[in-house]
């Protein structure tokens, strides 16, 4: 065998096995999402109520993050080279909480305060809690804190990374575009930010609420990449995070598309599950559903 064909055959060899480990890490990330929104459906039906559908159209995203992508430590969670997170559709903290539980930030049994006089666990973001960079909830200031926290990185030759992750509800806040600008004229590579594109808000479909196509053109003439793609596939999550974000002088943006209410046949695509606690027979039928997945 000469050298060209030994070492194309080297190439095609280390490409298998690289292809092999990360489809086990897709299979064992896509258990642990199941895990998750189980633990979400329980949370929410134990505090009767909860935003339940869009915590669990996010899920696979938070998934690849907490436990793939980000640089941190939930033993050291102020680490100042940390890669920080914002959660800036804060309404789903639900996913967010068993998350953060499952990643080891705080006892998974302080999930069971949730909805509970004096928890502390409140149904929007606050920093109290370990792995909690920003209060939020308040639509539209997640992707400007972002910027702040992407340009400090910056100024203070940091090398950590900034994730944002928005509503498509969300979108119809002005102060995003001008965040949006911002981040494309101080050339805030370090700034990823992500919509959670389920096509769903509290009051209906997104583009009879407030259109908001085309997106992927808006951004780009904000000066972004603009990266598209399925937010509930585990593969494409991985590929999109680990290999496809553009080295260049741009923030990124990544619009995930997916499904409301995600692994919940019953729940999926309906807005009327925006805020809504199930029922136990719901509950049951659920875990059910997402047991069979596994």
């Amino acid at each position: 065998m000469d050298w060209e064909r030994k070492n194309d055959f080297i190439l095609k060899v280390m490409d298998a096995i690289m292809n092999k480990e990360d489809l086990e890490k897709a299979g064992s990330l896509k258990v642990k999402a199941i895990e998750i929104r189980k633990r979400i459906l329980k949370l929410i039906y134990d505090a009767k109520g909860g935003h339940i559908g869009g915590s669990l159209s996010s899920t696979d995203i938070l998934t690849v993050l907490y436990f793939d992508i980000l640089n941190i430590d939930p033993k050291n969670p102020k680490d100042e080279n940390r890669d920080r997170f914002i959660m800036s559709k804060g309404h789903s903290v639900e996913a967010l909480y068993c998350t953060l539980a499952e990643a080891g930030f705080f006892d998974k049994e302080i999930l069971n305060t949730y909805g509970k006089f004096n928890s502390p666990l409140t149904g929007h973001p606050v920093n109290k809690i370990p792995g909690i960079e920003l209060n939020s909830g308040a639509l539209g200031h997640g992707l400007g804190v972002g910027v702040g926290m992407a340009l400090a990185g910056k100024m203070n030759a940091q090398s950590y990374k900034v994730y944002v992750l928005m509503g498509d509800g969300e979108q119809g806040e002005g102060s995003i575009y001008e965040a949006a600008m911002a981040a494309s004229h101080y050339k805030l590579n370090n700034l990823i930010a992500i919509i959670d594109r389920n096509g769903l808000q509290i009051s209906g479909s997104t583009e009879k609420v407030m259109s908001l196509e085309n997106m992927k053109d808006r951004w780009e003439e904000f000066g972004w990449n603009v990266i598209e793609m399925d937010g509930n596939d585990m593969q494409q999550l991985l590929t999109t995070f680990r290999n496809d974000i553009p080295v260049n002088d741009s923030p990124t943006l990544i619009i995930a598309k997916t499904v409301k209410g995600k692994g919940v046949s019953f729940i999926e695509n309906k807005a009327e599950w925006h805020h809504k606690a199930p029922t136990n027979a719901e509950v049951e039928a659920a875990m059910t559903e997402l047991n069979n997945q596994i």
